[in-house]
C-alpha cells in the first residue's frame, strides 16, 4: 500500500517557517558613504546639526521687511547682495537684499519676493517691488530638513541613494553596516550546458541551455549578496556532496537550483542530509511547489525548483525576504498594491497562483497568455504578478492585488 502524500503547505506558512531560520548575521563593517548603497545599516545615523543650519533662501529674487510693503508698485533700494556660501548683516528697515538661491536670509528679513515678480530700477541700486508677499515667503527654516539630536537613518535601514545624501548631509563620511552575506549557487543536471560552450545546431538530444544560473546570480547581486558560482555539477550523489561540503566552508547560504524533487537522478535530498539536515517541502503555489530549506553544517541550504520561471517566483517569495532578514534589514515584507484586472480567468487552481502580467496604457493589467512554469518570456514581457487566491477567479474590470518585479528586485 503507497504511502499518503503529505498536504501542500501554504505559502504563508512556509514563508513563517523560513524566516524563522533567518537570524541576522552579527558581523558589521564600516564602509564609505559614497560605497553604501544598498547595504544595511548596522547603527543608526543621528545628527550632529540640523539641516538646514540657518533659515536660506529657496528662491533668487529680494529679502525685504514686510513692515516696508504696505502695496505693491513701492521701490526700495538694494542695501546688499547675499549669495550662497556667504552670510549677509542685518537687514536696513526701508531696504532690500538681493538675495540668491541657498543664500542665507539676513537678520530682520521676513518674506522673499521672486526676482520675476520685481523690477530693477535704474542702475540696480533699488528695485521696484510688484507683489505683497505672506510672511515666510521663499525662506526654508533652520532644522525644516533634520533637527540636531535627530535620527535620520534607523539601524536596519537598507540604504538607497537618497539615504547617502541624507547621511551626507549630517556629515557621515562613514557608515555602520552589515557585512554583505556570502552565497554559494550552483545548478545540478546532466541535461544543463552553458552557453557558449556548445553551439545551438550542436545541442544534444534533451540538453537545455542553463538560464536558472544567470537570474539567480543576478537577483543575489542586486541584494548586495557576494557570489560564488559553483556552476552546473553532475548529477552525481558523490559530486554534489563534494559541491555541498566545498560550499558550507566559506558562505552564509548554499542555493541550488535543480535536483529537490524525488526521481532517481535528485541527489540534493540525500547528500544536504549525509552533511545536515533538510526539509523538503510541497508548497501550495503556482508556479512552483517543490522546495527545500536545510542546513549544511552551520550553513543554510535552499534549494529550488528546476524549471525556470518556478526557480525564478520562489526566489522572488521565499529567497529574497529570507536573505533580507539574515542581513538584518527590518523591512522584508513584500508590498502588493490594487490594479484592474483587463483579463479573464475562469480557470481557478487549488494552489495559490502568480500569474505573470504586464501594466497598460490604461493602468489595467494585461495577461500573457501561456503561464507554463518553464515559459521565461512571461518574466520578462511582464513586469509584475498578479496574486490569487486558491480557487480565485478572474473577470474582466476585477480588482486584484498586483506585484510589481520593481518592487520584488530593487
Amino acid at each position: 500500500m503507497s504511502l499518503a502524500r503529505a498536504p501542500l503547505k501554504p505559502l504563508d506558512q512556509a514563508l513563517a517557517e523560513l524566516m524563522a531560520h533567518a537570524r541576522p548575521l552579527p558581523d558589521v563593517e564600516q564602509v564609505a558613504t559614497f560605497d553604501a548603497d544598498g547595504r544595511v545599516l548596522a547603527q543608526e545615523v543621528v545628527s550632529g546639526l540640523q539641516v538646514p543650519p540657518q533659515d536660506n533662501s529657496s528662491m533668487d529674487g529680494y529679502a525685504l521687511r514686510l513692515a516696508d510693503l504696505r502695496q505693491a508698485g513701492v521701490v526700495l533700494p538694494v542695501s546688499q547682495r547675499i549669495a550662497a556660501g556667504s552670510s549677509g548683516a542685518s537687514l536696513l528697515p526701508g531696504t532690500v537684499a538681493r538675495i540668491f538661491t541657498g543664500a542665507p536670509v539676513p537678520p530682520g528679513a521676513d518674506a522673499i519676493v521672486m526676482q520675476e515678480d520685481c523690477e530693477p530700477v535704474g542702475d540696480g541700486q533699488a528695485v521696484r517691488i510688484n507683489s505683497v508677499p505672506p510672511a515666510g515667503q521663499w525662506i526654508r527654516r533652520a532644522g525644516e530638513d533634520v533637527t540636531r539630536g535627530a535620527v535620520v537613518l534607523g539601524q536596519g535601514e537598507r540604504l538607497s541613494p537618497a539615504s547617502l545624501g541624507l547621511a551626507a548631509s549630517v556629515g557621515m563620511a562613514q557608515l555602520t553596516v552589515r557585512r554583505k552575506l556570502r552565497v554559494a549557487l550552483f545548478s545540478t543536471g546532466d541535461e544543463l550546458v552553458m552557453p557558449g560552450d556548445v553551439a545551438p545546431q550542436d545541442m544534444r538530444p534533451g540538453a537545455i541551455y542553463n538560464s536558472n544560473r544567470f537570474f539567480l546570480r543576478a537577483l543575489l547581486l542586486r541584494l548586495g549578496c557576494e557570489v560564488t558560482d559553483l556552476g552546473i555539477v553532475p548529477d552525481r550523489l558523490d559530486a554534489t556532496v563534494q559541491a555541498l561540503r566545498g560550499a558550507a566552508q566559506a558562505h552564509d547560504l548554499i542555493l541550488t537550483s535543480g535536483g529537490v524533487s524525488v526521481g532517481e537522478e535528485d541527489h540534493i535530498k540525500p547528500a544536504v542530509q549525509s552533511l545536515g539536515q533538510l526539509d523538503l517541502w510541497q508548497i501550495a503555489i503556482k508556479p512552483g511547489k517543490p522546495f527545500a530549506y536545510g542546513r549544511v553544517g552551520a550553513t543554510h541550504f535552499i534549494g529550488l525548483p528546476g524549471n525556470p520561471v518556478s526557480s525564478f517566483v520562489t526566489f522572488l517569495l521565499l529567497v529574497r525576504p529570507f536573505l533580507l532578514q539574515l542581513s538584518g534589514c527590518h523591512t522584508v515584507a513584500t508590498k502588493t498594491i490594487a490594479a484592474e484586472a483587463h483579463f479573464d480567468w475562469p480557470r481557478p487552481d487549488k494552489r495559490r497562483e502568480f500569474l505573470r502580467v504586464r501594466r497598460n496604457a490604461r493602468g489595467g493589467l494585461d495577461l500573457f497568455t501561456n503561464q507554463s512554469s518553464g515559459v521565461l518570456t512571461s518574466a520578462v514581457w511582464g513586469d509584475g504578478l498578479v496574486d490569487l487566491a486558491p480557487g480565485q477567479t478572474v473577470a474582466q474590470g476585477q480588482t486584484v492585488r498586483f506585484i510589481p518585479f520593481s518592487e520584488l528586485m530593487a
